[in-house]
């Protein structure tokens, strides 16, 4: 498994032997609704790493929290979620090879800054902590040669300090320039009294459906007038998935989905824990594939499980000020298709996932990457999939 980043000056290789890469060993298609992709069950192909604070074309590599693919181009687009601070908001373009077997290579070849009205880069917290964003999601939209990607804000609210910034989903250029922004509801602004979202958990998941028509964005963690944040058992707990007619930008509908509860206690117990919705990807129509991340702090690794989940007799709650108040009657319906804890590896900070190209036996594959949050003791990995129909 070779990890390289690509530069007009330069070729580097760093190559990996078994501590980091991990392999497992077909089905006819089935069909459901037109244009709608069958998913049975996941085959684990391997996994693979980004060396820690690996350089590439004057960037550090880190946070990637969102991944998608340009069958056109066979190439990969990773966003970063540094707030600016290690470099300006960015995101990467890669080429990622693989076979049935498992990974062959990652090939850095590009890191593209995203850019403010006006073409200048994102300022940082320090200069500007009203106007930094926290990328989290990106998706490219081959029908219109755009990308969408989304900025969760920020909601600082101590003694001396209140910084709001709402939570973002903007349309780019391929080359990082802005072109335009989604307008959000006022439920979704950010306040500094306990209404709106809570800080960080915001828009972390993007997907366009309907043949690039419809963007699908989510909320990760309830806001705070729809209820409870994830518990150790099953409780009241909502959020959001917010639809979009790309075309005009306009809000169509929001639906209700229900989060499981933290996979683990924390150590000690009232630390940090969390369970919430870090990526969605579209399987046509109104099925989509929907990540929840578990972490509990006194654990390293997460809990990461996917859902096959259905908006199809989903209600809208676009006026449902609280669900805290009005429980919404028609949830997404939603069924288990992997808990990653099943795989017997460790499993870091998954945040994003995207369809690659097709097997030689005509499967489907899918890959995961992790936001290692700059952190030595995370990992940016890929894990890899074969679609079983």
């Amino acid at each position: 498994m070779h990890i390289r980043f690509l530069s007009s000056l330069s070729l580097f290789v760093f190559s990996f032997v078994g501590t980091f890469c991990y392999s497992g060993a077909s089905a006819q298609r089935k069909h459901l609704a037109k244009n709608s992709i069958p998913i049975d069950s996941l085959h684990f192909l391997g996994s693979c790493e980004v060396p820690f604070n690996a350089a590439f074309k004057g960037t550090t590599i880190g946070g990637l929290s969102g991944i998608d693919y340009d069958t056109a181009r066979r190439v990969y687009y990773m966003i970063s979620d540094d707030r600016s601070e290690v470099n300006p908001a960015r995101f990467y373009t890669a080429r990622i090879s693989f076979t049935e077997k498992g990974f062959d290579s990652v090939v850095f070849v590009d890191a593209t800054t995203l850019r403010q009205p006006g073409g200048l880069p994102y300022p940082n917290s320090k200069l500007d902590p009203a106007h930094t964003p926290d990328p989290e999601a990106l998706r490219y939209n081959p029908r219109y040669d755009q990308m969408v990607w989304t900025s969760e804000g920020e909601r600082i609210v101590s003694p001396g300090k209140v910084v709001l910034e709402d939570p973002t989903i903007i349309a780019i250029s391929r080359q990082g320039n802005w072109i335009d922004t989604f307008p959000i509801p006022p439920s979704l602004r950010m306040h500094a009294e306990p209404f709106g979202p809570r800080q960080n958990s915001v828009f972390e998941g993007a997907a366009f459906a309907d043949r690039g028509f419809s963007l699908y964005v989510t909320v990760e963690e309830p806001l705070y007038q729809d209820g409870p944040q994830a518990g150790l058992t099953d409780t009241a707990t909502w959020t959001r998935i917010l639809w979009y007619n790309v075309r005009n930008h306009r809000l169509m509908g929001e639906y209700a989905y229900h989060p499981e509860p933290i996979a683990r206690p924390a150590v000690p117990a009232g630390a940090f824990k969390i369970n919430g919705i870090p990526d969605i990807m579209s399987l046509g129509g109104k099925r989509f594939l929907v990540l929840e991340r578990s972490f509990s702090v006194g654990h390293m690794a997460c809990t990461i499980r996917v859902f096959l989940t259905d908006l199809n007799k989903a209600s809208t709650i676009r006026d449902d000020v609280s669900m805290r108040e009005t429980p919404p009657a028609h949830p997404a319906v939603k069924k288990l298709l992997l808990n990653m804890d099943s795989l017997g590896i460790y499993i870091d900070n998954i945040e994003g996932v995207t369809f690659g190209p097709d097997l030689p036996n005509g499967n489907k594959t899918l890959l995961f990457v992790a936001d290692n949050n700059f952190n030595p003791l995370q990992k940016s990995q890929f894990l890899l999939f074969e679609v079983i129909p």
